[in-house]
């Protein structure tokens, strides 16, 4: 139901969007979530985006990450500015939707420095 696309390999100080589509209306999940899991690593927790547009994000993420929505796409996205090594990982996407929860495929990051 849910697709994450848009990684790669990006330089240090670089900037990436990253995009969440779903194969219906996105606006059928209450909210949609981004988190990341970087190599040896535990999955984390990066922000989510709630049905009313409302965002809230981990307090590592505060700043540099920016989550949105388009409508006519039916998509999130996930922005990251300045990257940094540390910020390699694998982005997931998840979406709630009653009482289940959908998780689409990751896309890797690598920052290089």
């Amino acid at each position: 139901q849910l697709q994450a696309s848009g990684g790669g390999l990006v330089q240090a100080g670089g900037s990436l969007r990253l995009s969440c589509a779903a194969s219906g209306s996105i606006f059928s999940f209450k909210a949609v979530a981004w988190y990341r899991q970087a190599p040896g690593k535990q999955r984390e927790w990066v922000g989510r985006i709630i049905g009313s547009g409302l965002t809230e994000y981990a307090a590592s993420a505060k700043g540099r990450f920016t989550i949105s929505r388009d409508r006519a796409k039916n998509s999130v996205y996930l922005r990251i500015n300045n990257l940094n090594p540390e910020d390699t990982a694998v982005y997931f996407c998840n979406g709630a939707k009653g009482s289940s929860t959908f998780w689409g495929q990751g896309t890797l990051v690598t920052v290089s420095s």
